[in-house]
């Protein structure tokens, strides 16, 4: 269930199709399957559909939100990449 993923292959997952993937902090998480349950709508997670979306989540969301819908929506974690 958890893997690693670079962020190319996050990037790869924009659609329902395919998953919509997050990533917040150094967690991946597909919350296409939470886009009808998302209070601020589903335009706001199709917006940063493949992104980093750390600042925009932190900035509206407590640690309680990440505890009680984290773990059920995390795929994997982020993958360090080398620096060049």
């Amino acid at each position: 269930m958890s893997q690693q993923l670079t962020k190319a292959q996050v990037a790869e997952h924009k659609d329902e199709a395919n998953g919509i993937y997050i990533i917040i902090d150094d967690g991946v998480y597909d919350v296409a399957k939470f886009l009808d349950d998302h209070p601020g709508g589903a335009k706001i997670l199709k917006r940063v559909a493949g992104k980093d979306a750390t600042k925009q989540f932190w900035k509206y969301h407590s640690k309680q939100v990440m505890e009680k819908y984290g773990p059920k929506l995390k795929i994997g974690t982020l993958k360090e990449e080398a620096k060049l």
